[in-house]
């Protein structure tokens, strides 16, 4: 069974750093997508951060320049490197994503996973 764990958020003042991981863990044949959304109090669940097996990065705006994705390959990990955090920065960060799970060794269908969550406060 596929499951994604995130750590490393918690409590920091702002214009402080965190980074985030998300290790997939089961039978998994390739990861196309690897991505962080997050979810502020009364507001919508946002992409963050994505970045693909080609390599290619997306970026909110918001978030440009301050933070990085990031992914370690042999571990199945992807990292969200958080630099300069505000506090409109704080929310609860999910890791994500599209997952191909082996058939028979091979390639086969596409799913798409979240992790639990971790939250994520900044200070002012």
């Amino acid at each position: 069974q596929v499951q994604l764990v995130e750590s490393g958020g918690g409590l920091v003042q702002a214009g402080g750093s965190l980074r985030l991981s998300c290790a997939a863990s089961g039978s998994i044949f390739s990861i196309n997508v690897m991505g962080w959304y997050r979810q502020a109090p009364g507001k919508q669940r946002e992409l963050v951060a994505a970045t693909t097996s080609g390599g290619s990065t997306n970026y909110a705006d918001s978030v440009k320049g301050r933070f990085t994705i990031s992914r370690d390959r042999a571990k199945n990990t992807w990292y969200l490197q958080m630099n300069d955090l505000k506090p409109e920065d704080t929310a609860v960060y999910y890791c994500n994503a599209d997952l191909v799970l082996p058939d028979i060794g091979l390639a086969g269908e596409q799913y798409n996973y979240w992790g639990q969550g971790t939250q994520v406060t900044v200070s002012s």
